[in-house]
């Protein structure tokens, strides 16, 4: 891992996501980017948006995530919304448009990637970075949940081990080592 190239992206940390198998991961997403920016480091977070006829609704009758109330990053990650790039998506993957811009201005490619759900936008923005070619994904698995409970966290973190591989799964303990050691991260040579 590279972290002068790196970004930590908290992917859709909303009030609309949150319940009980999600709120738990809230705090650890604080420590995280309280730690990240605290050594300078970039953050973005993602904001996802449910429109009309979209997929969710046409294929799988979802129909939340409309409201402001619901769109609303939560309450703890506010003092980050006023410095982080703040990134809307209306599809599960945080690699949009918007997102590949600002990688390009920033140099960003080692992508950090905790939030919610596990199974879901995470993952799904995990494989998309991987097959962009541009991007290394990494999950910090202990600050993402899924809303589906720890079965699905479990099945999503199963899929990238062996998708992703393994060396792209680790904890915030870890990256906190990185960021206080920034020598060789994992899968360099020493």
């Amino acid at each position: 891992m590279d972290l002068d190239r790196a970004v930590l992206v908290i992917v859709d940390a909303q009030r609309g996501f949150i319940n009980p198998h999600t709120r738990p991961v809230v705090l650890a997403l604080v420590e995280l980017a309280r730690r990240w920016t605290g050594a300078g480091r970039p953050l973005v977070l993602t904001r996802f948006r449910n429109p009309p006829g979209s997929p969710y609704e046409r294929i799988t009758g979802w129909t939340r995530m409309r409201t402001p109330a619901e769109q609303r990053i939560v309450d703890e990650l506010a003092p980050w919304t006023r410095s982080a790039h703040i990134v809307d998506k209306t599809g599960s993957s945080a690699i949009t448009p918007e997102f590949a811009c600002l990688a390009r201005l920033h140099g960003w490619r080692d992508l950090i990637l905790a939030g919610m759900d596990t199974d879901a936008c995470v993952y799904d923005t995990a494989t998309t970075a991987y097959h962009h070619g541009g991007f290394v994904p990494w999950i910090v698995t202990d600050a993402c949940a899924s809303g589906g409970g720890p079965d699905h966290h479990e099945a999503a973190l199963l899929l990238a081990r062996r998708n992703l591989g393994p060396r792209q799964l680790l904890t915030t303990g870890r990256l906190g080592e990185l960021l206080t050691h920034p020598g060789p991260g994992p899968g360099a040579c020493a």
